[in-house]
């Protein structure tokens, strides 16, 4: 398994993992409302985000197969984290997070993160030390639950 900085052409199968993963989200099974975030995570949306200054992604794969990814928004926001289900509970997430998380410490972020979680992540990331933010949001035809992440100062 290899961890490496992402690249436009690995859009299609970021945005293939992020679809298949993604049936939990929607408030309508229909999908009706969700076209922002549908076509956020289209080819092209993904690739728009790849190409942007302000986002740094990072793919796992194995045997050549993309089998994860992370990205981080503005050096704080945890904007993806995905792992292909064959991949789940075997601590490929927590990696991934650590990839950015240690990145963005070292470019200088002070120690807390954001995320948008999907409901059905959110024990995932309690157990990365986010706590909630407030209540449930629902937008754009998706569901999650605000969280944050704060780096315990040393002493």
């Amino acid at each position: 398994m290899e961890i490496v900085p992402a690249a436009p052409s690995d859009a299609d199968a970021i945005s293939a993992l992020i679809l298949g993963l993604s049936d939990p989200f929607f408030l309508e099974p229909s999908r009706v409302g969700a076209e922002p975030f549908l076509a956020s995570v289209s080819p092209e949306g993904q690739r728009r985000y790849l190409q942007a200054g302000n986002y740094s992604y990072h793919v796992a794969k194995s045997q050549g197969q993309l089998v994860g990814l992370v990205a981080l928004r503005d050096n704080a926001h945890l904007f993806h984290l995905f792992v292909a289900q064959p991949f789940q509970g075997q601590g490929l997430a927590r990696r991934l997070w650590h990839v950015v998380q240690d990145e963005a410490l070292r470019a200088g972020n002070p120690g807390s993160f954001t995320v948008n979680a999907s409901l059905n992540a959110v024990p995932v990331y309690e157990r990365f030390g986010f706590v909630r933010q407030g209540d449930v949001r629902r937008m754009n035809g998706v569901a999650f639950q605000p969280m944050c992440w704060r780096q315990t100062p040393p002493g």
